[in-house]
């Protein structure tokens, strides 16, 4: 019993921290902290305290000390079936310290010295917060103290051609925004998720079907010795469908639908969100009985904006972030890009920006919002590739070789986690842009040039490689067929350079809410060639008997 209600609260830990908080409310420009708020005021006067007073015999003091707390409210629920399995009311507080020993040029930040994290009282006890934070930042110190003792030591095993500063200086930010309240009624919602999972029962060989609700209000606090005083409120509302069937060869099926937004009132009504679970239960209808693709095909392929989106992401936005290497690698960065700079990355009719400070896109909102970062910098537009060239990293405030300033896209996951270069808003735009349909009927073309019976077009993946919805376009007359078990084998950074060929004149938002919120804004693309190939790795048996009958048992 106790081993399962240990197990219980691990899973309710994994699922707050797994949430992610949304775009901001409005902004209240800059103005200074009030001693209305017991947490800022308990963390500045501990600050002040520690500044005076830290400092080991025969030990440096610290030059740069932080503290960070997350305050985290939610509401989560889930259900499969028709009914709910989970119904949960959160509310918890983190604080996180950070000490830096030794100076910009060269500091402790390394291994244990990168922080100490603990939960915070949440009854806004101001003597029991400093007091946590006194014996947090009591920890980090020693750790940092031994961390800079252990770098150095690694150092002097090692060359460093090109060294660059471990911290970069930043001007101090006084910025306040309204406390973040989650007070939106979840009971209509719990209604929808039980009714949308019901729909199982319209189609005996649907296998699974799941729904939930993450509602969450996020606030986070920010002070360190450089001046800064930061507190920025975010709410997040987040809504999800899954469903699963199998193939008579046993292949596993799945699709999802997700919707999150800052505000309740963008989510989906809950009658639209219904319709789609329907749509969902027909598509897997269809899935069961399309054709499997073709053992191997290599030429032109459509991606919607959807389907782009996701390899705009993962090939452009992962790539760009300026992640600094280990000690004594002589790489810019990590990552594909590291010997990128002033390289081509994309053809030269795509250029790509990462803008934090846009709220939202034709009206639709985005997750990448922010004013400041999670280490005290305002949040830059960044032209990351003009023209195809990569001219600039996001960053964070570890600099890099030529890039010794942050340009506040250092960002940490909730509940406190380490900042690390991230994106917010990524906006993909091309100078040469055509209509949707004028692309569909650019891959009919290629593939009649090329004598090629069909092309292919991507609706939606499920990560980079395996399309969750596939269509063959067939060159004769342009109808489209639904296939399955197609797997990319060249979807990488070299494609993306060298055979994306045309964009659509499509722009859509897409929010992404794992890990840290983003958005990415861009259009639908034509690839002029890529390779697809037939997978068998998400089979299995099927089920040995019939499922239990869809009504109870008298």
């Amino acid at each position: 019993m106790i081993a399962t209600l240990m197990k219980l609260r691990s899973v309710l830990m994994l699922a707050l921290v797994a949430l992610i908080s949304a775009g901001a409310d409005p902004i209240v420009g800059n103005p200074s902290p009030t001693p209305e708020d017991p947490v800022l005021r308990a963390m500045k006067i501990e600050l002040e305290r520690s500044k005076s007073q830290l400092r080991l015999e025969q030990m440096a003091a610290p030059y740069y000390i932080e503290y960070r707390v997350a305050d985290m409210e939610a509401r989560v629920a889930d259900a499969a079936y028709g009914a709910l399995r989970s119904n949960l009311h959160l509310r918890l507080r983190f604080l996180r310290v950070v000490v830096r020993v030794g100076d910009y040029k060269q500091d402790s930040y390394f291994g244990q010295g990168e922080g100490t994290l603990d939960v915070a009282p949440l009854d806004d006890d101001e003597l029991a917060l400093r007091h946590q934070l006194w014996l947090a930042t009591d920890r980090a110190y020693k750790s940092a103290t031994e961390s800079l003792a252990a770098k150095q030591a690694q150092l002097k095993q090692l060359t460093v051609d090109q060294p660059v500063d471990d911290f970069a200086h930043a001007d101090p930010v006084q910025h306040l925004e309204p406390l973040a309240k989650l007070d939106a009624d979840a009971t209509p919602w719990l209604k929808a998720i039980q009714e949308a999972t019901a729909l199982y029962k319209t189609d005996p060989q649907v296998q699974s079907m799941t729904s939930s609700i993450e509602f969450q209000a996020a606030n986070r606090y920010f002070v360190n010795t450089e001046g800064s005083i930061v507190r920025t409120g975010e709410t997040n509302y987040r809504a999800r469908l899954e469903a699963g069937t199998q193939a008579s060869d046993g292949m596993q099926l799945d699709q999802s639908a997700a919707y999150s937004g800052r505000d309740l009132k963008d989510l989906p009504t809950v009658e639209k969100f219904f319709a789609r679970a329907g749509e969902m239960i027909g598509t897997l209808k269809d899935l069961r009985a399309a054709p499997l693709a073709d053992e191997e095909y290599r030429g032109p392929v459509l991606f919607s904006s959807r389907a782009a989106s996701t390899v705009f992401a993962d090939l452009v936005g992962e790539n760009i972030r300026g992640l600094r290497p280990n000690l004594g690698q002589p790489v810019r960065t990590r990552g594909a890009f590291a010997s990128s700079y002033k390289s081509r990355v994309l053809p030269d009719f795509i250029s790509v920006v990462d803008d934090p400070t846009l709220a939202s896109y034709d009206r639709e909102p985005l997750l990448g919002h922010y004013e400041v970062d999670d280490e005290g910098v305002r949040g830059l537009r960044v032209l990351v590739v003009e023209k195809g060239n990569l001219v600039s990293y996001l960053l964070g405030r570890q600099p890099l070789r030529d890039f010794p300033n942050s340009n506040g896209h250092g960002r940490a996951r909730l509940p406190v986690g380490s900042p690390e270069p991230s994106m917010g808003n990524l906006m993909v735009a091309a100078s040469e842009s055509v209509p949707r349909a004028e692309l569909k009927k650019k891959l009919i073309e290629l593939c009649q040039q090329r004598e090629q019976p069909y092309g292919y077009y991507v609706e939606a993946l499920s990560g980079l490689r395996y399309p969750r919805l596939l269509y063959k376009v067939w060159a004769k007359d342009g109808h489209e067929e639904l296939i399955r078990g197609a797997v990319f084998a060249d979807l990488d950074v070299r494609s993306l350079r060298n055979d994306l060929i045309a964009a659509g004149d499509d722009m859509h938002a897409w929010n992404w809410t794992q890990n840290i919120p983003h958005s990415v804004v861009n259009p639908s693309v034509l690839f002029d060639e890529l390779e697809l190939k037939r997978t068998d790795q998400n089979k299995s048996t099927l089920p040995e008997y019939p499922p239990p009958p869809l009504t109870p048992a008298e």
